[in-house]
């Protein structure tokens, strides 16, 4: 075995960790593996026998590579986009991606995603690093150029953000099932009593849309108002095609056989505390889908 491939097979005992970190700090599996190739680039470019921790310098090179391309992201946008679903995680209701459910431990739903997205680009790696990957304070300092001290608080202003909202669902995915089930059915039924019933009081509904003035974002808050745009739905013709996203309930809905959006729903106390909605056309023709037909 050469020295490069020796080289490739030590990134290859990384690469698990290291997708799941920058799919964690930018919300897409294509630009996590983006991020992890330009690792890996960087590595072989680099003089590896120098390295003492392989696997805590990888770690900090996709962070800094994620940092950059979360900066990069927002500077594109001229605009404020508001509500901002990230690229979902879609599997069978009765199977799911072994890749995926690595990528998807520690209950990394959509609902997290969305509330991440709303960070600024610091606060989420400082918050992603320590919390989720035991990173100590002083090495996230360095990728952030701040003090440790400044990257403690950079992760507890994060915290504070994520705490205030509800991302964690029910451990059972059955029940989570049961509940998303009812309320499809009582949409399609047109009974607004129903829909109550299966949402929390304090529900919250985002949906992305897509880039303003064709698409925009919505949210609302309260299950009357939830309920309510919930009954609209059945005019539009859609086939709603039960699924996972993020390895939590949720659902496909399609269109004369293109798909209309993906919605992941976030059930908690047997009630669905939060949906969050991806109807953002060219975002959705990026998804490959073709396995739920299978």
């Amino acid at each position: 075995m050469d020295e490069r491939e020796g080289l490739a097979e030590r990134f290859e005992e990384h690469r698990r960790r290291l997708r799941a970190v920058a799919f964690r700090m930018l919300g897409s599996l294509s630009e996590a593996d983006d991020a992890v190739q330009e690792a890996w680039l960087r590595l072989s470019r680099s003089n590896a026998g120098d390295v003492e921790n392989l696997g805590a310098w990888l770690t900090t090179v996709v962070a800094r590579v994620s940092l950059n391309m979360l900066r990069s992201r927002n500077l594109r946008r001229e605009e404020p986009i508001g509500v901002h679903v990230p690229e979902p995680i879609v599997d069978r209701v009765d199977s799911i991606d072994p890749e995926h459910e690595a990528l998807l431990a520690d209950s990394i739903g959509l609902a997290l995603l969305v509330v991440l997205e709303t960070l600024s680009p610091p606060e989420r790696l400082a918050f992603v690093l320590h919390d989720m990957f035991a990173v100590p304070y002083d090495e996230i300092a360095r990728i952030v150029d701040r003090s440790p001290e400044a990257a403690r608080q950079l992760a507890s202003r994060a915290r504070r953000r994520v705490r205030g909202e509800s991302t964690v669902p029910d451990a059972d995915l059955g029940t989570q099932r049961e509940v998303v089930d009812a309320f499809l059915a009582a949409s399609r039924d047109g009974d607004f009593d129903a829909l109550l019933a299966v949402l929390d009081p304090d529900v919250v509904l985002r949906a992305d849309l897509g880039p303003v003035p064709a698409g925009g974002s919505r949210e609302l808050r309260g299950a009357a108002a939830v309920a309510g745009q919930a009954l609209t739905y059945p005019r539009l013709g859609l086939l709603v095609q039960p699924a996972r996203v993020n390895g939590a309930a949720g659902a496909v809905s399609t269109r004369d056989g293109e798909t209309f959006s993906v919605g992941g729903f976030t059930v908690r106390g047997g009630k669905i505390v939060e949906i969050d909605i991806l109807a953002d056309p060219e975002r959705l023709r990026q998804l490959d889908l073709t396995h739920l037909d299978n």
